[in-house]
């Protein structure tokens, strides 16, 4: 993950109602939730919803997918683990005993595929 990816992430989630949304988001993982479900169990507006959604969305931290009438939002994993290892990178140097267990969660490096040449 890129620095200015970082920092969109951490903007995205320093709002209090975002923070909310990407909470109860983690809760359902891939399933996702409508968004009217979302707005009723957060007692958001429809419209400040679609405001911070599209926020989230923005900084790689939510996915969205249309299922018949309704738009589910679900936490984009990938992009979670990314910004989680970009900053346990920056925050443990090397170092994983001063992490401690969350520096196990850290995703392994995926190794690139070799080029397969004509």
């Amino acid at each position: 993950m890129e620095e200015h990816q970082a920092i969109r992430a951490l903007s995205a989630l320093a709002h209090e109602s975002r923070l909310r949304i990407f909470r109860l988001l983690t809760r359902h993982g891939t399933e996702g939730l409508a968004a009217g479900k979302i707005a009723e169990q957060l007692e958001l507006p429809a419209a400040t919803l679609s405001f911070h959604i599209k926020e989230l969305s923005n900084a790689g931290l939510v996915l969205d997918r249309r299922e018949g009438r309704s738009v589910l939002y679900s936490l984009n994993a990938d992009g979670m683990q990314n910004f989680l290892s970009f900053l346990l990178d920056d925050c443990c140097g090397g170092q994983p005993e001063l992490c401690g267990p969350l520096y196990q969660l850290k995703p392994k490096p995926r190794r690139k595929r070799a080029s397969k040449e004509a």
